[in-house]
Parts: C-alpha cells; structure tokens; sequence
C-alpha cells in the first residue's frame, strides 16, 4: 500500500497518519473512560471524592478536552493527512511540519487536560484553555493549514475532490473561531491567569459564536469530509451526487455562521438576533439532510453490502445519526421548544447523539477501513468489528434516551404550576427524579467504552500482525538471497 517513489522514497508519509491514528485511540479510551467517571459522580455522589482534581467541576473540562480535540481532532488530522494524499496522488508538503503538528497538538491536549484538573481555565464553556495553550494551538494549526493547502497545491490531479473541500473549511474555520474567540489579556508574562476581551452579552455572544460553529465545522463539516472519502471507498461505489455534495458544502458553509444564538434564549441577548439564529438553524435541516442522502444513497446497487460489511454498518448508522441529530438540533433552536429543553438534560442527551452517533461512529468505521491499509494487512479480527458495532450502538441508545426522558420530565417538573400559581416540584425534587436516568446514562457510557476497548485491542492486534508479516517476508527473502 504505502507504494515507493524515486530513490526509495514513500509515495506517502504514512508515517505520520500512523502517529496520530495510535493517539486517537489512546485519547478515546482516557476521555471516554473520564466520561463514564464523572457520569458515575452525578449517578453516585459519593464517588465525589475528597481530592479535588478528580470532582465533576474539574473533571468535566477534562472528558471535553480528550474527547473532542483528543480523539476527534487526532481522527481528523489522521484521516485528512491520508484523504489529500490519496485523493491528490502526492506526498504532503513538509514531513517536518507534519510532525510538529503532531507534537504540537498532543501537546496541548496534555497541557489543557493537566491544567484543568489544577485548576486553571478561563471558565468559558468552550474557550477554556489558557493563553500559552492557545498560543500553542494557534501555531499548531498554521502549520495544519500551510501543509493541507500546499499539499492540494502540489497535487497531480486536476480536480480537488470535495472531501478536501470540507476539510479545508474546517481548518480555515476554525483558524478564524480560535483566534477571535481567544482574544485575552495575560494578568503577566509568567502567570497563566488571563481574561477575556469581552464581558457580558458580548462575551455570551462571541462564546456561542464560536460554540455552534465549533460544532459545525469540528465536529461536522470535518468528518463530513471523512464521510465523503471513506463512504464511497467502503462501498465500492462513487458518490451518489456530486452535484450534491457541492450544494450540501456551500449551503452548510453559509448558514452555519449564524446559528450561534439560539443558545441564548430568553436571556439579554437582543430577541432579533436569537430569533435570526433560529430561522438559520431551521434552514440548516435542508442541507445536513442532503448531506446525509447523499451518503446513504451512494449504498445504491451496494445494499447487500450492510448484512456482509461491519464497517459499511458503522459509517451508515453514522449518517443516520447525523440525520436525527440535525433534525433534533433545528427543532431545539425553537423558542417554544427551547423554552422546555434549555438548562435540561435533553440538551446533553441531543449533544451526545451527534458525538456518539455521528462524529465517533463514523471515525470507527474510517478508522477500520484506513488501519489495515497503512500497515498492508488484513483486520486482526471481523467479529470483533461487529461486537464493537454493537456494544456501541446499545450503548448510544441508552444513552441518549436516558437523558431524553431525563430532561423532558426535568423541563415539565421546572414548568409545572398548581392551581394557585405556585411550582409544583422543588428543584431538589427534580434532581432526585434524575438518578434512575444517570445510572443508566452510566451504564450506556460504561457499554461505549467498551466497544472502543475492543477496537484498540482489534487494531493493535492488526498492526502486531502486520509486523509479524513484514518479518517473516524478510526472513523468506533474506534465506532465498542466502540459497542464490
């Protein structure tokens, strides 16, 4: 596979997307494990142990952290460093800037994950790293960006496919969130403590900015770009409408921006303003559907392929996730609606169906397609792929309808009124009501985890394979050079 070009050298550095695919999985066991421990904490408040870098508040940054730029942004870089190779036919740029940001981003994982636990945060809901580590994601990503871009420059092909389309404006996107999002004042050259250049609304405003739109380019036009590529390559089959995925691009492109404010209901953000990002978190459904057929559709003369494949299950049931997410988040962006579900469980319930369902469904089945390839071997074991698929699934699906029911019945209790105008339940009542639920939220995280378990031990096993082949065809070819 990793085929060899003028004076022994690789067609590919695959060597760098190997880093990162190792990373990956090593952050989704640490954050996830992380996230079935602080869901056990709200479950069991006695696991609220008196040390206080292991209690919720410290460690809830911290399943975030690993979890979204641990695994998912180590999933990005590793497919998006394969995906503009292969679809390009050329070597990225610079193998030296490729493996500073290797070292740059993991760097930053570890330093922000440390930092919470001691502490240190800008107590931001999404901007919460403090300004040496956002100093050093800001450099990490230039980097990024200077090597995808010039990577597509060198290309030999003419065309660019469109998953590069959705993994550049991921990384411009995110460039542009990052660097206006993180605009601090450090209280000294030598302290960590900084503070925010807006206050109030403003800082509420510019937070959800940058929230939702993390949200639509981290976490979905980027493993969009991973759908467009690994979809179609699993199904043996071209893109059901390229046509398509080109209106799916720009139309996402254009409305995700302005979306943000919906996050702001019934606060003192000017009522235009959350009701603009309202009617554009509506349009969205149009083009995340589209998006989501279009995928599904490429299945089309490949049907067969879902009782015989593990893999196409997991990349199908993603998009099917995907679509459910983006139908669930347009309806939430309703006032009448938010009205019931914001401050709610239903909210964690929505979120974690889009990173369970989508974002990490489609990363497992990119990853056991893509694994194999860059070490020239065949999966260790197909039965352990489908125990992974559904561990998985059942774990997501306990998931997401405990913390449905959670916060609805949370939102009804909080809006229930008796005859004589007085709150029906307490709030201490509605926080007893929510313990049945957290337990089996626990319980569907503790099923979750499991299946990533099985996928490491599934890959590392795999790669060990691919290892003890390359030894043993050396040792064939070392004894028939002996016997010539």
């Amino acid at each position: 596979m990793a085929q060899t070009g003028i004076g022994g050298v690789q067609q590919y550095n695959y060597d760098i997307i190997k880093k990162f695919a190792i990373m990956t999985l090593v952050w989704g066991l640490l954050g996830m494990a992380t996230g079935v421990y602080i869901a056990s904490e709200l479950a069991w408040p006695f696991l609220n142990f008196d040390i206080p870098q292991i209690t919720f508040g410290r460690l809830r940054p911290v399943h975030t952290t690993l979890v979204i730029f641990g695994f998912g942004g180590s999933a990005l870089f590793a497919t998006s460093y394969y995906v503009v190779q292969r679809t390009c036919q050329t070597r990225l740029y610079s193998d030296w800037m490729a493996t500073l940001t290797f070292w740059g981003w993991q760097s930053a994982v570890a330093l922000g994950a440390v930092s919470y636990m001691f502490g240190y945060t800008q107590s931001r809901e999404y901007a919460e790293f403090e300004w040496p580590i956002d100093l050093i994601i800001l450099v990490t990503w230039v980097v990024y960006f200077t090597v995808y871009i010039m990577t597509v420059r060198r290309r030999s092909q003419p065309h660019i496919y469109v998953a590069n389309w959705f993994y550049i404006a991921f990384i411009l996107v995110i460039a542009l969130l990052h660097i206006f999002n993180n605009l601090a004042v450090p209280v000294g050259l030598f302290s960590l403590k900084s503070y925010s250049l807006f206050s109030g609304v403003q800082d509420a405003m510019t937070e959800w900015w940058y929230g939702h739109n993390a949200v639509g380019f981290f976490l979905t036009a980027a493993f969009l770009g991973m759908m467009y590529y690994f979809v179609p390559k699993q199904a043996g089959r071209p893109v059901y409408s390229y046509r398509l995925s080109i209106v799916h691009f720009w139309s996402l492109a254009f409305l995700y921006m302005w979306v943000g404010a919906h996050h702001l209901h019934w606060t003192a953000l000017p009522d235009w303003t959350s009701t603009l990002a309202a009617t554009f978190s509506i349009m969205l459904l149009l083009p995340s559907w589209g998006g989501m057929i279009n995928g599904i559709m490429t299945l089309s003369g490949a049907w067969d392929k879902l009782r015989t494949d593990p893999i196409m299950l997991f990349l199908i049931t993603s998009l099917s996730f995907y679509g459910m997410s983006t139908f669930e988040g347009p309806l939430m962006s309703l006032k009448s609606v938010n009205a019931l579900s914001h401050y709610t469980d239903w909210t964690i319930g929505h979120v974690h169906s889009g990173a369970l369902g989508w974002v990490a469904m489609v990363s497992f089945g990119s990853f056991y397609h893509m694994v194999p390839r860059l070490y020239d071997t065949r999966v260790y074991s197909t039965r352990l792929i489908y125990l992974h698929f559904w561990l998985a699934t059942f774990g997501i699906v306990l998931y997401i309808t405990s913390m449905w029911v959670a916060g609805i019945v949370q939102g009804l209790m909080l809006r229930s009124f008796d005859d004589y105008g007085n709150l029906s339940y307490t709030f201490v009542e509605s926080v007893a009501f929510l313990h049945k639920p957290y337990v089996w939220r626990a319980l569907g995280g503790l099923f979750f985890l499991s299946g990533v378990a099985v996928m490491a031990f599934n890959l590392f096993m795999t790669i060990r394979r691919s290892r003890t082949e390359a030894a043993e065809l050396e040792t064939r070819i070392a004894v028939k050079m002996a016997r010539a």
